[in-house]
């Protein structure tokens, strides 16, 4: 393209400072250094993990950054010793790295990678400890190594996933995030058995893509567990079975779900974020065997606690992230199932916007009303 090797000037939505409106921005973006790739970005979608991170919550929060990392788009140029992807390709960056180098990537017990992690906790690249954004001279952090509210965005090579030509960039930017890791956390980190009985506690997008995987799984209960009564209706349609609101019992969640599964449910799934319904989701698990996954991100400096006599009895705690699914080579794996139809990803989208209007886009994701807004870039 005429822009390789040039700085881009483009529009991109900053966030100066905790808790503030986004501001949409000129940015100029740097070529890509060794080993990084520029992408166009054309379609982004806003994950819960934005908002918590603009709320001020996330340890790792650096300001000012562009945040953004459920997104899909095409490679405009890429950098010296980049192998895996051309300009032209049509790709989704990826959060969780995978450089199939690593010790974590060589273990074989797990999708975190360690390659480019050093640098991207910290907002810059790998090849010189600084960002690619800047604005007038003022460097811009990157946020999770994807930065995906801009219409240009550089990332490690790592962190690509080549996908599918025929895709629609416009569905297929969920599977950064949100979708990957509901289906990941049943069917790769509790490994769901036919049969099984299920609660998942939030039913947001990630908690509907648990119930999905749950079904495909065989689980023969699948219980939806949030204070919003008007959830079930959108969750009857991704498998959830059964509905139960905690405010609408006197008795702790745990205790309401035990009595109702004759001693608790096989596999548990907390989707949220908050330390104390991780207990819950723990303990209404069964004794012996029962397994409860964290999936959602708690805010800075909490901490989870329950009996220790829950655990000697049988019970496994466990976390996820993206599901367990290794980035660069599972993520193409997802879109081919989209593809097929096996896989919902349409479902998903309530809401369509452009990036210019992403502060709406933020409103409607708090308001409850949204599960994922896509916003097209260019527009």
């Amino acid at each position: 393209m005429a822009t390789q090797g040039q700085v881009i000037t483009c529009k991109a939505a900053v966030a100066w400072e905790p808790n503030k409106p986004l501001s949409i921005e000129d940015v100029e973006v740097a070529p890509p250094q060794a080993n990084e790739v520029r992408i166009q970005i054309l379609f982004t979608a806003l994950c819960h993990t934005d908002a918590y991170t603009l709320g001020g919550k996330d340890p790792e929060g650096l300001f000012p950054c562009i945040l953004g990392h459920e997104a899909a788009g095409i490679v405009e140029s890429v950098g010296e010793g980049v192998t895996n992807v051309k300009p032209g390709d049509h790709v989704i960056p990826c959060y969780q790295a995978e450089c199939g180098e690593c010790k974590f990537c060589k273990s074989g017990k797990t999708n975190l990678c360690g390659k480019v992690r050093a640098a991207t906790g910290v907002g810059v690249m790998m090849a010189d400890r600084k960002p690619r954004f800047s604005i007038k001279g003022k460097p811009i952090y990157h946020f999770m190594g994807t930065s995906t509210f801009s219409q240009y965005t550089v990332v490690h090579d790592v962190s690509v996933a080549k996908i599918h030509p025929d895709a629609p960039l416009d569905k297929v930017c969920l599977l950064g995030c949100g979708v990957p890791t509901g289906l990941g956390a049943v069917w790769n980190t509790a490994k769901v058995e036919p049969g099984s009985i299920v609660a998942i506690f939030g039913l947001g997008t990630v908690g509907l893509a648990v119930a999905e995987g749950a079904k495909s799984a065989g689980a023969s209960r699948i219980i939806g567990i949030d204070i919003d009564n008007n959830k079930y209706d959108t969750a009857k349609n991704f498998g959830v079975t059964e509905f139960i609101n905690p405010k609408d019992h006197e008795k702790p969640i745990q205790q309401v779900i035990c009595d109702l599964t004759d001693g608790g449910v096989d596999y548990s799934f907390e989707c949220i974020g908050n330390v104390s319904v991780m207990r819950s989701a723990l303990e209404c698990c069964h004794k012996g065997w029962g397994t409860s996954v964290i999936v959602g991100v708690a805010a800075s400096g909490q901490e989870i606690s329950t009996r220790p006599f829950q655990l000697v009895t049988g019970r496994v705690w466990k976390g996820t992230a993206f599901g367990g699914f290794k980035s660069r080579s599972q993520v193409p794996w997802l879109v081919e199932k989209y593809l097929k139809k096996e896989i919902k990803v349409d479902e998903y989208i309530t809401h369509n916007l452009t990036l210019l209007e992403i502060n709406k886009a933020f409103d409607l994701l708090h308001e409850g009303q949204c599960l994922r807004c896509v916003l097209s870039v260019h527009e």
